[in-house]
């Protein structure tokens, strides 16, 4: 089984000189692709340097870019996805990989509370976690952790739906419990990363939202759209037998409420059936 292992970095020269050593020592057979994501830095020079295979971009992508470019780029038959920033430990791999080697197709490293960049992001990832669990019917530990192991030609069925973001851990995750393909999580430790996180907590506050949606849509869109729908039905109904308590008549409101939710309803079906083309394997 041959190994890939794929850093996404943005100015992480830093984080790469005590990553990339350990992960030389511990896997010497291993092919390392360090993605630069258009760094300001000697991230590109570092790299090369330690030996691993540098991805260059002109200018910067994003984290998810970065990713779907290494993908494309590894010869593995495995790849290992992690961090450049020093946080997490490159020898938490062998258990992944021993974990994998059970009968999986992608093994994620679970962080605990302690392993959370502070209160609101460990709180937004327990609600993330706690939506996506509802979803898919299985216990996710942690939905948005970027330190995972999978069999690269289940990954790269998903390249296409994978966002230039941040998310894509969430959208690989859900893609691959919608195509029943195994996940199972594994307790890691995490350390303090080095140098400053890319994420803002007001400009990224709007994408943690999209997130919430995208679990939804991409798992089953019928669970997002059929309790909303529900949701306008039951308003609609409720003022309906108001207004005809108190006036005797049947408002435009209630018109209007009944509407949304047939056509919620509607939608979510046309989404339903979308869902399932974009998961077709032909």
């Amino acid at each position: 089984m041959t190994i890939s292992v794929i850093l996404p970095a943005k100015n992480e020269a830093e984080g790469l000189r005590r990553t990339l050593p350990s992960l030389r020592a511990l896997m010497p057979d291993a092919e390392l692709i360090v993605v630069d994501d258009g760094s300001t830095d000697d991230t590109a020079g570092v790299a090369a340097n330690l030996g691993a295979k540098v991805l260059s971009s002109p200018y910067s992508m994003g984290n998810g870019a970065a990713i779907k470019r290494g993908a494309r780029a590894a010869s593995g038959e495995v790849l290992v996805f992690m961090d450049a920033d020093g946080q997490h430990d490159p020898s938490s791999i062998d258990g992944l990989l021993a974990k994998l080697d059970e009968g999986f197709d992608m093994v994620v490293g679970a962080r605990d509370w302690s392993g959370q960049a502070g209160v609101h992001r460990g709180a937004a990832n327990a609600f993330y976690n706690w939506l996506a669990s509802r979803m898919t019917g299985f216990d996710v530990k942690d939905l948005t952790s970027g330190f995972r192991v999978v069999r690269a030609e289940k990954f790269r069925e998903f390249i296409h739906l994978l966002p230039n973001g941040f998310s894509y851990p969430t959208t690989s995750t859900m893609a691959f419990f919608r195509s029943a393909y195994a996940v199972a999580y594994l307790p890691i430790p995490v350390a303090k990363r080095l140098g400053k996180s890319h994420i803002r907590p007001l400009r990224d506050g709007v994408r943690f939202l999209l997130i919430i949606f995208k679990i939804a849509t991409l798992y089953s869109p019928l669970k997002l759209f059929a309790p909303t729908s529900a949701t306008f039905f039951l308003i609609g109904l409720a003022y309906y037998a108001y207004t005809f308590a108190t006036d005797g008549r049947f408002t435009n409101m209630s018109v209007l409420l009944f509407s949304a939710a047939v056509i919620v309803f509607l939608i979510g079906l046309i989404s339903e059936q979308i869902t399932a083309l974009t998961y077709r394997k032909d």
